[in-house]
């Protein structure tokens, strides 16, 4: 890997494919985050925000942490070591699975590994980053994963 830019992120040509970044950041989810997440995205599902509908008719007994909200914690942990200040912007994520269900109180860590990268066909100044991010729960058990293509910037572009 190259020398990060001031702002901490890679530029293209520093992504080495195969590597793996273990992220430094970690954080515990809380009923709040699962409460406003899904009121600020209109999602009504009592599976996420009613515990006595979780406790009584479902076989988890207790709300899930909303799945969307997991994926954008698994990639934002990833952003402080690998795109910050470098990244043009996200063209796609696939591949999303949630092996298993987050719940308050679950304190996530997560990894991301360069799968691939190629020079952009119509940007010269940018290149194409393809990542796989995984995030672990607390007992290392993967709760999600994706992979994420990302339009980065060259370092003299």
């Amino acid at each position: 890997m190259g020398t990060p830019s001031p702002r901490g992120g890679y530029y293209f040509e520093d992504f080495v494919v195969g590597h793996v970044f273990t992220h430094r950041l970690t954080r515990t989810v809380t009923q709040m985050d699962n409460m406003l997440f899904s009121n600020m995205t209109l999602n009504p599902q009592p599976l996420h925000i009613d515990a006595h509908f979780c406790a009584t008719e479902t076989e988890w007994g207790k709300p899930l942490v909303n799945s969307i909200f997991t994926l954008g914690l698994m990639i934002g942990i990833s952003v402080n070591d690998t795109t910050n200040g470098t990244t043009i912007g996200n063209l796609g994520m696939t591949d999303v699975r949630f092996p298993a269900p987050v719940f308050e109180g679950d304190s996530i860590h997560c990894t991301t590994e360069v799968v691939n990268k190629r020079e952009s066909k119509s940007r010269p100044d940018a290149g194409i980053v393809e990542f796989k991010h995984r995030a672990y729960n607390q007992n290392d058990v993967l709760v999600g994963e994706c992979t994420r293509q990302a339009f980065m910037k060259k370092r003299n572009g």
